[in-house]
């Protein structure tokens, strides 16, 4: 129990910003003018910082004060990380605490205006053992079919997941090891993702994000591990998913003339949206390929074009999230809150929002651009069906450019 000092002070909110600005006790205790045993007394909760340490503790990490008084939401589920090593503890715990921010975005903003429902194929697996190729397959066949998407290219895959009621975040992260990472949200009742932008390149992008919806639908209900080979067989079978879905067996095998040529690749990775190397693996699951002509085209890649990247890799821009930026957009169109007191609702700096929601840097200075996604919610029935007194309702209107 905490002595002195503000009171509500939430001890996890620190923990929980040493995370996402990537600090050590030691360097914030610096930065606040205090000892690194008063950091450790706040982080323990025996001890609540007084007022003016708060400002300057809420100064230096760039958030309100009374952010810290703010209980955190529900934890959400355990990523699972594309890189399980060690070196990563800190970029893997900074990423989490970003995810966790991306939640808080999104409840705030759940109190104007109704997300895209949930619709996502359900699966209850609760080992990675249990799940075959066969079964991935499915899982992609029917994932696309719940999302109208028949059989040819995804156009616009980002815009696709948000549809189906998934919070999807993409921002720079410093961190090029790790591309992404998923989990469910208790408090919002759906799913965020967070794919890094540190790599401009929408090949890359595209399978990213589909290997995320893979976790979310094939590791939902199993345990996170240490151990590498059940994270290795939960990773491989993520990829698989990506693959099944950007690049179904039905239409996909029909245009591929077998062994391809690596000019061949490039067509099809043009048309499909995918990168050569990712159809590579393609050809190989649908045993279009065997082990060797998958090594020697894999061969043959590198010795052209080098292992890093393809021809073509900046002819296609990644796909951007548009679900939490429109709605902040359609907040301010509407006059539901003013520009600037979008971050003070939050909580976080305009940087953060700004950073979380795809708006542009300096947003909260000056906006442009409306376009609208979400629909506000409408007032509560009234007993003789009368609106609310002093009630708004917005209408939608679907089909607004981004």
């Amino acid at each position: 129990m905490s002595r002195g000092g503000v009171q509500g002070f939430q001890k996890d909110r620190l923990s929980q910003i040493l995370a996402a600005r990537r600090l050590t006790q030691v360097q914030l205790a610096s930065m606040v003018d205090v000892s690194s045993a008063t950091i450790s007394k706040w982080r323990a909760g025996s001890q609540a910082p007084e007022r003016d340490a708060l400002e300057r503790l809420a100064g230096v990490v760039n958030v309100t004060p009374e952010w810290f008084t703010r209980a955190p939401g529900a934890k959400l589920s355990l990523p699972l990380f594309r890189s399980n090593a060690s070196a990563h503890v800190a970029a893997r715990a900074m990423l989490e605490a970003r995810l966790e921010w991306a939640q808080d975005v999104a409840v705030a903003l759940m109190e104007y205006v109704d997300y895209p429902d949930v619709n996502l194929p359900a699966r209850d697996y609760t080992d990675p053992e249990e799940i075959t190729n066969e079964d991935i397959e499915k899982a992609a066949s029917e994932c696309r079919d719940l999302w109208r998407l028949g059989r040819s290219a995804i156009q616009d895959l980002a815009l696709a997941v948000e549809g189906a009621g998934v919070i999807v975040v993409r921002e720079e992260t410093g961190i090029a090891q790790i591309e992404g990472l998923s989990a469910w949200s208790e408090t919002l009742g759906r799913p965020l993702i967070l794919l890094s932008a540190d790599k401009n390149n929408g090949y890359r992008s595209r399978f990213d994000l589909a290997h995320e919806v893979g976790h979310l639908i094939l590791h939902r209900h199993i345990q996170r591990t240490t151990d590498n080979a059940r994270h290795k067989m939960m990773e491989a079978q993520a990829h698989r998913f990506a693959g099944a879905f950007l690049l179904p067996a039905e239409t996909f095998a029909s245009e591929v003339r077998v062994p391809p040529t690596l000019d061949d690749l490039l067509l099809l990775k043009r048309r499909w949206g995918v990168s050569a190397a990712a159809i590579i693996m393609r050809l190989k699951a649908l045993e279009l390929l065997d082990e060797d002509g998958a090594l020697m085209l894999f061969k043959r890649r590198s010795a052209r074009w080098g292992a890093k990247s393809e021809p073509g890799d900046e002819d296609r821009l990644p796909e951007q999230p548009r679900l939490l930026r429109r709605t902040i957009d359609l907040l301010v169109e509407e006059k539901v809150m003013p520009l600037e007191a979008i971050p003070r609702h939050i909580g976080l700096a305009a940087r953060d929002v700004e950073a979380l929601a795809g708006l542009p840097e300096g947003y909260f200075q000056g906006k442009a651009n409306v376009v609208e996604f979400a629909r506000l919610k409408a007032p509560k029935k009234q007993v003789d069906d009368q609106p609310a007194r002093g009630s708004k309702v917005v209408p939608f209107r679907p089909g607004s450019k981004s």
